[in-house]
């Protein structure tokens, strides 16, 4: 199981256990898409692993395919085809994509975030050389979105499974989608629609870095891994659109929570408005998701500082990813909290806490700590 200590280190081996994991969270379904997730400690269907879950699936594909270049695994590149082709099939003719795990045509409800998720997965299999029917898919996720933003540039449909209220201000993640799809396309209402959407974002901002109505469901003490959406949408978009006030957005940001990282990469799961801890334990998805922010200010703007505190948060990370289980249904993931009892998906290995982990991985070799 994992390690008390920090792991330096082992990243390429750590990426490639990350990613046998993600696959066999695909062939668990059945259908193409990936696995909710792994919940142990619930066996009442498939011997704890969960239906596909059409969001995560969507942003998985865009990991996976950077790890079949980087790798020259033309298996996996085939495996991310299949992943969007089965999104293509459960896709809502809105070209909405629902909320929730899949399920039946009448049970479906249109959610904004889902639907730029898997926006960026489509994005991703056009450059990788998907054709139709993913171009087309693609199209209709995006005029969605489009159609979904108010003149506030923040979108409102956020679908059954958050709280009902005001914006969400993750949703600028979307934006980050539809700027990629604007480039793929040459249209430019997706990119005026991202952009706006990362502007509506920062409005959302405080003088201290912190970003309200930032919450699946305690919008007073926002998840780590909600901050981490927003945080990574903002750049992304800032980046693509050469937006540097966008990019200082998610430097205040970043420095309170580096400020309260712990020596070995301990980050809380959530933080209120003056970034006290809101949470004893850890979300690790987040952390991944702040090591990977991290990572890319380190790329755009050439400061070591921000590459350093995620090599420290990716390594504290690698020590909780399990390896060595009898369960081999555990082994490669990352659990959704830590402890594992933490209040983020109580006792379970989401799926998207291992792609993100991925995702830092790959970014660390570029960046390594001691190899």
């Amino acid at each position: 199981m994992g390690s008390a200590r920090p792991v330096r280190g082992e990243t390429r081996e750590r990426a490639d256990a990350a990613v046998r994991w993600l696959l066999r969270a695909q062939d668990a379904t059945g259908d193409g898409g990936v696995s909710l997730g792994y919940f142990p400690c619930d066996t009442r269907e498939r011997g704890g692993w969960r239906r596909s879950y059409p969001e995560t699936t969507g942003y998985i594909i865009v990991s996976l395919l950077e790890y079949a270049k980087r790798r020259g695994r033309e298996d996996v590149r085939e495996r991310c085809f299949r992943m969007a082709k089965w999104e293509t099939e459960v896709q809502m003719p809105s070209g909405a994509v629902q909320g929730g795990e899949v399920c039946t045509a009448e049970r479906q409800t249109p959610a904004v975030f889902n639907t730029g998720m898997v926006l960026q997965g489509y994005t991703a299999a056009l450059r990788y050389g998907a054709g139709e029917p993913i171009l087309s898919a693609a199209k209709r996720a995006a005029d969605f979105l489009v159609g979904d933003q108010g003149s506030d540039g923040q979108f409102r449909t956020h679908g059954a499974f958050v709280t009902p209220g005001r914006g969400k201000t993750y949703n600028c993640l979307c934006g980050w989608a539809l700027v990629r799809f604007a480039a793929d396309t040459g249209n430019e209402k997706y990119r005026e629609a991202g952009v706006r959407a990362a502007e509506a974002a920062v409005l959302q901002q405080n003088g201290n870095g912190w970003f309200a109505d930032n919450c699946l469901n305690r919008p007073e003490a926002p998840l780590l891994h909600t901050i981490g959406y927003t945080l990574q949408g903002i750049l992304e978009v800032g980046i693509l659109a050469k937006r540097e006030d966008l990019v200082n957005a998610v430097r205040r940001g970043i420095h309170p929570i580096l400020e309260q990282m712990g020596k070995y990469g301990f980050l809380h799961g959530r933080y209120y408005e003056d970034w006290e801890p809101a949470s004893f334990s850890s979300c690790l998805t987040g952390n991944a998701q702040i090591a990977v922010v991290c990572y890319r200010l380190s790329e755009t703007t050439g400061e070591v500082r921000y590459a350093h505190a995620a090599n420290l948060i990716v390594d504290h990370l690698k020590a909780l990813q399990v390896l060595d289980s009898r369960d081999e249904a555990l082994n490669g993931a990352l659990a959704g909290a830590f402890p594992i009892f933490g209040d983020y998906m109580t006792a379970g290995y989401p799926n998207w806490a291992t792609k993100y982990f991925l995702d830092s991985l790959m970014l660390q070799e570029q960046f390594p700590s001691s190899e």
